[in-house]
């Protein structure tokens, strides 16, 4: 038998953070990422983990969702939420990070683990991968997934069994895709910040965002201007398949003229300090880095040509001379049919040695896609070493998480979120929102730290 050997396609969120995982257990990694000699429409860099679309991780806030997710991460050891709160930058009550250094430390801990050989090039052929147990692959090549592996990927797919499926022609189709976009960034010092105040929603958390308030007048000034802009494809523009939890702005613009006044730009919880009242609709920015010479748009992403963002965007109140470092832009995402395809193990039910981790098996965000690489890692090393895989409880953020990705129907499978919405129910119904959330975060908290100890699952080392 050959040595345990694991081999991890793609060195994003979730191939990084698996890779550590598989070598803190003790097995051997082959880690390939092609860039830098095939990049992506998104990527600007070669470093691993490297965030494309924003640069927060999500609410930090005690017995949220995400909160949870990240602490049941915490205490499961993971490498990229430890380098994640070494370069925070402020956000209120959110975690995000300085981009660049995340990325640049997250490759340079993954460099210098002995256990994990590094491979830069594409990877696109799975057929020659071994039958021995002791070998497995974790695909984690995320959205942009190449079109090469990504035909390889259909072609192990076509092995599924659809035959009991009330609509196999709709579950036959393994191959999904959903378009996605990124927010523009402008330089600090070309924000008019007279026009503008600092504020964090509700007061929650210190008052780290932008914002830049609008009138009635200035808001359907602006609205108008969006509604005419050029898109960069404008022709079948229905066609797009868009993930409703990332609509570029002019698509909720289309829906409404208040739509967007109910979403990205939702003024309340931000009073005016200047004025003390809530402004009509509002714009925020969040820091981009550690040296806070850079702001992102929350929310902004779009699908407009350069010069209409510009000219858009500059209606907005204390953009009017903005310097845009990077416009909004759009790609394609895709991710496989994970109910039809993966086990609660996020094994390949018809390969076992295969395993899928990230956006690619059909979560949505960075936390969730660390979170899924860490549980690849963890069930990879033990599938090789022979150690039955025992899965995270399904009460936990872990569990549910990987529930819903394998369970949901895989007729309308679309990538998700965590959300209370996907843990399960507590026994007594409780009518206090933050008292039903508390509760569910404890008893999640209780199921993982006895899955942790119980299950021959030891927190890796960081």
């Amino acid at each position: 038998m050959m040595k345990p050997r694991v081999r991890i396609i793609g060195a994003g969120l979730a191939g990084s953070e698996a890779a550590w995982h598989c070598a803190a257990r003790g097995v051997d990694v082959e880690l390939y990422e092609m860039r830098p000699a095939r990049s992506t429409p998104a990527h600007q860099t070669a470093d691993f983990a490297e965030l494309v679309c924003s640069n927060s991780l999500k609410s930090d806030s005690e017995n949220t969702a995400p909160w949870l997710l990240k602490e049941e991460m915490r205490r499961a050891g993971s490498l990229l939420m430890e380098i994640a709160r070494e370069c925070a930058v402020p956000a209120g009550h959110a975690l995000a990070v300085d981009r660049v250094t995340f990325a640049s430390r997250v490759t340079h801990a993954i460099s210098r683990e002995p256990r994990i050989t590094i491979r830069r090039e594409e990877l696109t052929k799975l057929e020659t991968l071994e039958p021995d147990e002791s070998v497995s692959t974790i695909i984690a090549t995320g959205p942009l997934t190449s079109q090469a592996l990504a035909a390889e990927i259909a072609r192990l797919s076509q092995s599924i069994d659809f035959s009991n499926d009330p609509n196999p022609s709709a579950a036959q189709d393994s191959h999904l895709y959903f378009y996605d976009s990124i927010s523009p960034i402008v330089e600090a010092d070309s924000i008019d910040m007279s026009r503008v105040y600092m504020a964090a929603r509700y007061d929650k958390g210190s008052a780290d965002y932008i914002n830049c308030p609008m009138t009635r007048e200035e808001y359907e000034r602006f609205y108008n201007a969006l509604l005419a802009a050029q898109s960069v494809e404008e022709r079948d523009w229905e066609k797009l398949n868009y993930f409703e939890g990332c609509l570029p702005i002019e698509e909720i613009a289309r829906r409404g003229v208040d739509t967007l006044r109910f979403g990205p730009m939702k003024p309340v919880g931000l009073k005016d300090p200047r004025t003390g009242k809530m402004p009509y609709a509002v714009v925020q920015l969040r820091q981009e880095n550690l040296r806070a010479d850079s702001y992102n748009l929350v929310g902004f992403q779009n699908h407009l040509k350069f010069a209409e963002q510009a000219h858009v965007l500059r209606l907005i109140p204390g953009l009017e001379n903005a310097r845009f470092l990077r416009y909004g832009q759009i790609h394609r995402n895709t991710y496989i049919n994970s109910p039809a395809l993966l086990c609660e193990s996020l094994q390949m039910k018809n390969h076992p040695q295969i395993f899928f981790a990230g956006q690619i098996c059909g979560v949505e965000g960075y936390v969730e896609s660390i979170a899924t690489g860490l549980l690849a890692g963890i069930y990879a090393a033990a599938f090789v070493s022979g150690v039955e895989i025992r899965t995270a409880p399904r009460a936990s953020a872990f569990g549910s998480l990987a529930h819903y990705v394998t369970h949901a129907d895989p007729r309308n499978f679309q990538p998700a979120n965590i959300t209370f919405d996907l843990l399960p129910a507590l026994e007594t119904k409780i009518r206090d929102r933050k008292e039903r959330h508390r509760q569910q975060c404890d008893h999640a908290l209780r199921e993982f730290d006895q899955w942790m100890a119980h299950a021959g699952v030891p927190a890796a080392r960081v």
